[in-house]
């Protein structure tokens, strides 16, 4: 996400470490329980390996309680008979105590995540703040219209909460998913279960606290830890559940849509995966081109959904673009991420890194050239060089399926239509981006790439007002802004006779 979004304040050069229980338990209908059956599960410090501490493991005897907490609060708590302006104040109260409570949120995503500290706390905390104080915003603002229909007849629509969402959360960025999700559906009136990634249970159940602390009614977010195939899978299927919020790969988005529509039809969005094309112009500004590119494709250790992983470079411009590229992958530096000057940390998990090192291989083995890194960093934790390949194909797995981390694939084009249609042959279409100086070219292509998001002269720009989803197999549904909205209520038509 651009920091030119978010403020740019530096870390303290010595960051207080957050406190962590030995064992954290969940969050449901208010009350810090431990799971039905006694189980936990380790989250990682990816830095190192090592145990942060232990969770409560929910599994579907868990999630029916959360969910049974969320239907009460939803029928007959205080939650959605209250004002909307009332409920835009709780969540504008819950946005001050995060920015309050920022150092230790940032921290302890730093712990639980891996990711830079100075990312963590000017990047990712400002934008969860900014993202509640929109919804806060909206909360009173959602109405439906009147329509003249024919005949003695008063007719007008309301539009009313969904009812019980339940919702699941990815690792890359845990802090502004769960705003993602809980913005909307808060200011909509809707209750929630919200289960975490299992790699980064941490800021959710911190921020559930917060929730309490400003004064959400008990029921209204419930949090529940746990692993997909038992705590996800039990959301999904859940009969008293009515919507289900996913952002994740595609396999599980389409397990939870098959879950979803032989249980009980529940609504579903999904934000999936993407492998998104950045194509460079040989009229850009080669160095904005340059930082773009690198910033697209590097941050978060490579960990977006909408990284530009496929970097698309004019031939005209192509070596000098390399050489440039290559001096900046160089001297980045990979290490501790609350060392200030660390530009990148681990990847998430052990599986993670796993993972890009074998499509490293492959684009070794497929004859991909590599000319940077490709190697671990250090011995312990799961750091990786960033990487680049030149010489890349579209044929080449490393051109076709999501990474996921630090892996750059530069591949050269000739003209426009070729670019596009090369482009546009894939699976995915979650976001693009298109640096040229020439304004007619770019609407061209913004209009002709099959993506949800089209950069232009930029990447990763993201603000809560602009929608943010993907065409094909990268999602459905929007989140953030007044789409994000849609997903979270019902439309009722009201025909009242006047004769």
């Amino acid at each position: 996400m651009s920091t030119a979004t978010a403020a740019v304040t530096q870390p303290k050069p010595a960051v207080k470490m957050p406190r962590v229980k030995a064992q954290e338990p969940m969050l449901i209908n208010g009350k810090w329980v431990a799971s039905v059956s006694g189980k936990t599960f380790a989250t990682l410090n990816p830095s190192t390996g090592e145990k942060i501490c232990d969770v409560a493991e929910a599994d579907k005897a868990d999630v029916d309680l959360a969910v049974k907490a969320a239907r009460k609060a939803f029928d007959d708590g205080p939650w959605t008979k209250m004002s909307a302006s009332e409920r835009g104040r709780l969540i504008h109260k819950l946005a001050d105590l995060i920015e309050k409570n920022a150092d230790e949120l940032a921290a302890l995503e730093t712990l639980d995540n891996g990711k830079p500290y100075s990312d963590a706390r000017n990047i990712d905390v400002p934008l969860t703040v900014k993202c509640y104080r929109y919804y806060a915003g909206w909360a009173d603002k959602i109405h439906g219209k009147t329509i003249p229909v024919e005949g003695p007849f008063f007719c007008y629509t309301r539009h009313e909460p969904v009812g019980v969402v339940g919702q699941i959360i990815p690792w890359n960025f845990p802090l502004l998913m769960q705003a993602w999700k809980w913005g909307p559906a808060l200011a909509t009136g809707c209750t929630m279960v919200l289960k975490p990634a299992e790699q980064t249970p941490l800021t959710a159940l911190r921020v559930g606290a917060l929730a309490l602390e400003a004064g959400i009614p008990d029921g209204v977010v419930n949090v529940v830890p746990g692993f997909g195939p038992t705590a996800g899978a039990a959301i999904t299927s859940h009969l008293d559940v009515n919507k289900v919020a996913f952002t994740g790969e595609v396999t599980t988005g389409q397990l939870i849509m098959k879950a979803a529509a032989e249980s009980n039809l529940k609504r579903v969005t999904l934000e999936l995966g993407g492998k998104s094309p950045n194509i460079v112009f040989a009229d850009a500004d080669l160095d904005a081109a340059v930082e773009g590119a690198y910033f697209g494709l590097f941050f978060n250790q490579g960990q977006c959904c909408c990284a530009g992983s496929r970097l698309f470079v004019e031939d005209k411009v192509h070596d000098a673009f390399v050489e440039k590229m290559l001096k900046k992958a160089k001297s980045r530096k990979v290490g501790d991420p609350f060392d200030p000057a660390t530009e990148q940390g681990p990847q998430v998990s052990q599986e993670q890194f796993d993972r890009v090192m074998s499509y490293i291989d492959i684009g070794k083995n497929e004859g991909a050239k590599l000319l940077h890194g490709g190697s671990r960093v250090g011995q312990r934790g799961y750091f990786i060089e960033p990487t680049i390949f030149d010489g890349v194909s579209d044929s080449m797995r490393i051109a076709k399926e999501e990474i996921f981390g630090p892996v750059m694939n530069i591949l050269r084009f000739k003209d426009i239509d070729e670019v596009v249609k090369r482009s546009n042959q894939t699976c995915f279409g979650l976001a693009a981006a298109v640096w040229t100086r020439d304004i007619t070219k770019a609407h061209r292509l913004a209009a002709s790439l099959r993506a949800g998001t089209v950069w232009i002269n930029c990447y990763d720009v993201f603000d809560a007002a602009a929608p943010f989803g993907g065409f094909k197999m990268s999602g459905i549904g929007r989140e953030l802004g007044e789409y994000a909205l849609h997903n979270y209520t019902e439309v009722k038509t009201v025909t009242v006779n006047l004769g």
